[in-house]
């Protein structure tokens, strides 16, 4: 049974930093790309950053520069490193999955995802 557990979620100041964490068990995480979504009250989800099987990356272009994304296939868990925070990095922060194995390249796309998350949330304010 596929299972996730995110962590690293909270408040903090513009220009700080938070790492958010998910692992998941269940299946077979080297195989698999992984990313993190974002949604803001309102707003729509949001592809952040992905990685695939290999290790390459892709990030949207809010985010780039700022955000680092990383794996453990040891630990079957993503990380995603967020510094220089801006208000409008506000939103719930979801892991995902993708729905195939070996994607080439990952995509930012939620609907190239089969399993998602909890969320946790991340609120960036003075």
């Amino acid at each position: 049974q596929l299972q996730f557990v995110e962590s690293g979620g909270g408040l903090v100041q513009p220009g700080g930093s938070l790492r958010l964490s998910c692992g998941a068990s269940g299946f077979d995480w080297a195989l698999y790309d992984v990313a993190w979504f974002r949604q803001a009250p309102g707003k729509e989800r949001e592809g952040v950053s992905c990685i695939n099987f290999g290790g390459r990356t892709n990030y949207a272009d809010s985010v780039k520069g700022r955000f680092i994304i990383s794996r453990d296939n040891n630990k079957n868990s993503t990380y995603l490193e967020m510094n220089s925070l801006k208000s409008e990095d506000t939103a719930t922060y979801y892991c995902a999955v993708d729905k195939i194995r070996f994607r080439l390249r990952c995509e930012l796309a939620a609907e190239s995802y089969g399993a998602w998350g909890q969320g946790t949330q991340v609120t960036v304010s003075s």
